[in-house]
């Protein structure tokens, strides 16, 4: 859809001749599209997910709560780094963290999480 919220000519064409009333089927298609379903959430969720470092993170963290110097160790990299990675996977709703003293824990914010992770491993086992 175009950003004025109408279909581009040639997709309203395709959908005249699919439909007996296309203007619905757009409202049907633009409804389906709309801010209810968050895809700017999901995006989010998705493109945490979609790096390698931070997979590795959400692993120590499927055991239990870690330190941030523990997943300093995961990953084998600087603190700077491993900040950098948790920032992402907070800021997408992934994981929370708790101040003790001087030290960050980290840990899962919902096991729905694992799920996700364990369908990439699915398709990536069948493909």
């Amino acid at each position: 859809m175009s950003e004025h919220g109408s279909p581009p000519d040639e997709a309203y064409d395709a959908l005249e001749r699919l439909y007996d009333d296309p203007d619905e089927r757009v409202a049907d298609l633009q409804e389906l599209g709309s801010e209810e379903r968050d895809v700017a959430g999901q995006a989010a969720v998705f493109k945490a997910l979609g790096n390698e470092d931070r997979l590795r993170l959400l692993s120590a963290l499927r055991e239990s709560e870690c330190c941030g110097c523990e997943l300093q160790v995961v990953l084998d990299a600087p603190q700077s780094t491993v900040a950098t990675h948790l920032r992402k996977l907070k800021e997408a709703g992934l994981v929370k963290s708790r101040k003790k003293g001087k030290w960050s824990y980290y840990r899962i914010a919902d096991t729905a999480v694992f799920e996700l992770l364990d369908l990439g491993h699915a398709v990536q086992e069948e493909s």
